[in-house]
């Protein structure tokens, strides 16, 4: 049967019709998300890029925590002019070479840019140059671990590593907090540490 444009376009129409839009969004589930605490003797990176404005301005943040979910350290900094993929690495390497300087051998690695960390997993090429460029430092520096896991969680599951990038906008130098965390953590922590569930929408 012959399927006409006035018959495309009225269905196109009921697709993107926002009333059935919302009615498929009421039906399906929340997801829940929570932070995992490594095992014990591992040290969790979770870390965030940021981007913001018309310029670009980027920052990045993480936190390592250990099998307790006790703060073990944190860090915030402003990078200039970037893009969100530039950030994200940026976020992961700075964490790589503070784990490295603080003799963690055992080390998860965690972010909520999938497609970043499949092509750092399965050790991908991209076509940007500047973006493999960085790639490839972090796929180097890994092996120097004597075990490393990096995976992907959430936004939800990744709020304190969110909140530190947020605050590397504000930041005129690095910042790094040793033990003590800065308190605008201090709440996620906490919920973290609980296993309290923060809810996705699909």
């Amino acid at each position: 049967m012959m399927f006409s444009f006035t018959s495309f376009s009225r269905c196109q129409r009921l697709v993107n019709n926002p009333i059935l839009t919302l009615i498929r969004n009421l039906h399906k589930e929340p997801i829940p998300v929570t932070w995992e605490k490594p095992e014990i003797g591992w040290t969790k990176l979770n870390f965030d890029g940021s981007c913001k404005g018309r310029a670009g301005k980027g920052s990045i943040g993480g936190i390592f925590r250990n099998h307790k979910a006790e703060f073990v350290l944190g860090y915030a900094e402003s990078i200039g002019k970037t893009n969100s993929t530039i950030a994200e690495l940026a976020a992961l390497r700075r964490g790589l070479d503070l784990a490295l300087e603080n003799g963690w051998n055992d080390v998860w690695l965690e972010g909520d840019a999938k497609t970043l960390v499949d092509i750092i997993v399965e050790k991908r090429q991209v076509r940007c140059a500047e973006v493999q460029r960085h790639i490839s430092d972090i796929i180097s520096i890994i092996p120097e671990f004597d075990h490393c896991i990096v995976t992907h969680t959430y936004r939800e599951g990744n709020r304190a590593a969110d909140k530190l990038a947020q605050l590397g906008h504000q930041s005129e130098k690095p910042q790094i907090w040793i033990h003590i965390p800065p308190h605008q953590v201090l709440q996620i922590m906490h919920d973290d540490a609980e296993g309290k569930p923060v809810f996705r929408r699909r």
